[in-house]
Order: C-alpha cells, then sequence, then structure tokens
C-alpha cells in the first residue's frame, strides 16, 4: 500500500504554488491523505483568508469520494440532496465540495489522497491541480462509477 508522505505532499504544494505563479495567482494549496486528513496546506503572501479551508474541503472532497471534483460534478447537479446530506454525517470532517480544483491523488492505480486549490478562476485551480500531479508523475485517469473495463 502507497502512502502519501508528508515529503511527496510538500512537493505536491511546491508544484503547484510554482504553476499560480506563472500564472500570476496567490493560490491556497491543500493535501490530505486518502482518509481525508490534512498532511499539508499552505496560504502564500495575497491569498485570501478564506481559500486554505476551501482548498482542503476540496482537497478531503476528492479524497473521501475519491473521485475529481469535476466528476463529482455533474452527480452533485443530478443528486442535490444527497449531496446536501453528505456534508452532515456525522464521520464528515469537511464540507464535500465537488468543483474545480478538488482532484484525486492517484499512484500506481492506488488513491492515496486529495489536492485542494483555491484562489483563481474554477479553470484557473484545475489547470493548476491536474498540472502539478502530472509534473510529478501522479495518474489523473478515473473510470466512471459502474463501469468494468471501459473509459470513464
Amino acid at each position: 500500500m502507497t502512502s502519501l508522505t508528508l515529503d511527496a505532499a510538500e512537493k505536491i504544494l511546491d508544484a503547484a504554488q510554482q504553476r499560480a505563479r506563472a500564472i500570476g495567482k496567490a493560490v491556497s494549496v491543500a493535501v490530505v491523505d486518502a482518509a481525508g486528513f490534512p498532511v499539508a496546506i499552505r496560504r502564500p503572501d495575497g491569498a485570501r483568508p478564506l481559500t486554505p479551508d476551501i482548498a482542503r474541503a476540496k482537497a478531503y472532497t476528492a479524497a473521501i469520494m475519491q473521485r475529481p471534483g469535476t466528476m463529482l460534478k455533474k452527480w452533485q447537479e443530478s443528486q442535490p440532496v444527497f449531496f446536501s446530506q453528505l456534508s452532515q454525517l456525522p464521520g464528515a470532517a469537511m464540507p464535500i465540495m465537488a468543483t474545480e480544483g478538488s482532484v484525486t491523488i492517484k499512484k500506481d492505480g492506488e488513491i492515496i489522497g486529495g489536492l485542494g486549490i483555491a484562489g483563481g478562476t474554477a479553470a484557473e485551480d484545475q489547470q493548476i491541480a491536474e498540472d502539478a500531479l502530472k509534473s510529478l508523475g501522479y495518474e489523473l485517469e478515473f473510470a466512471a462509477w459502474g463501469v468494468s473495463g471501459g473509459k470513464g
């Protein structure tokens, strides 16, 4: 079983911050383990005060739901009551945020955590997250639920 180390989390934070600086954005970045617990969170100078909490909720969602926010968004739109209830569950540590900038961290076919980016536009948050993970060799492909052997 692969685990997400602090060293790996810090490399993800560095890669995300580097990409954000390249496009002129001050974004907060959060990395959580597969259970949704924080491993590393960074709010750079200039990032808005609420962005670390938003980034953490995005990372938490990607980890515990085991799919990126962009995949969850369609499900949330079709089942809004279900999703609003998820955040009310006794074991839920954070709100569920099915949105861009919420990306599941996957290595060697195994989900090892979640990455959340907050502070740019939805498209910028998503691009920063994907670019950071891709640059470090993490997988970005996820099958749709209920699909075996196919692309989703």
